[in-house]
């Protein structure tokens, strides 16, 4: 998938300026349907988590822009270390959010909810759902509560785009980002093992209180080491 991604965007991957651009810029070449200003926020989440020793060495970073209808593609997983697009794709949202659009998210267990900001992948497992990645909430009060919600990334038959298009609408989680089962084995080995998700909305309190879109106040998460006095 490499391969092809490169050979269509040949300019970005082999430009001798490529590397130069902002990453910002360097996403949305790669993903030319996805909203500017959404990667923008996931470029500038993901530089203030490695400035701060919230992610070492980040060579993926997966976006989804939850402001899209769930039968559109809206999740985007970038490649870092080439800078290709590795996937683009359907991904489903908490029933408690809402139907086809999510319009309520929260870090409360039992909510059936989505929720928002940057997460930290983490292991992989298989349960209920198969094989699955376990995600850590990097946000206070906002997804710090993810692993205790069991909420992680996995396959699901119900996230299947013909039949959103014929019912109107994916098939919901309890909040997980399911994925296709087709690509979901392939996807979570890309993502697993300290890798960074960025999950958007235009919520004005989470966009004006998010420490990673306002770097400055990020206060080091759990198990990142502090300097002493």
């Amino acid at each position: 998938m490499r391969t092809i991604a490169c050979a269509a965007l040949a300019l970005v991957c082999f430009h001798p300026y490529a590397h130069a651009l902002p990453l910002a810029d360097r996403l949305a070449r790669l993903a030319d349907d996805a909203d500017p200003r959404v990667l923008s926020l996931a470029a500038r989440a993901l530089e203030c988590a490695e400035r701060h020793g919230e992610a070492e060495s980040v060579e993926r970073l997966a976006v989804i822009d939850y402001s899209r209808p769930s039968t559109e593609p809206r999740l985007w997983v970038f490649d870092l270390s080439d800078y290709t697009l590795a996937f683009r794709e359907h991904v489903a949202h908490g029933r408690g959010s809402g139907a086809n659009l999510a319009e309520r998210f929260s870090n409360i267990e039992g909510s059936h909810q989505t929720s928002l900001g940057l997460f930290r992948t983490a292991e992989t497992y298989v349960g209920g759902n198969g094989y699955s990645l376990r995600m850590d909430g990097l946000e206070p009060g906002i997804n710090d509560r993810a692993r205790q919600r069991a909420i992680v990334m996995h396959g699901a038959d119900y996230v299947n785009p013909a039949i959103a298009e014929r019912q109107g609408r994916l098939g919901r989680s309890f909040g997980c980002p399911a994925v296709r089962r087709g690509v979901a084995k392939p996807m979570i080995d890309s993502l697993a093992g300290g890798q960074l998700l960025f999950a958007y909305y235009p919520d004005p309190d989470w966009l004006a209180s998010s420490p990673f879109l306002a770097c400055e106040s990020v206060a080091p998460g759990p198990g990142v080491a502090t300097a002493g006095p």
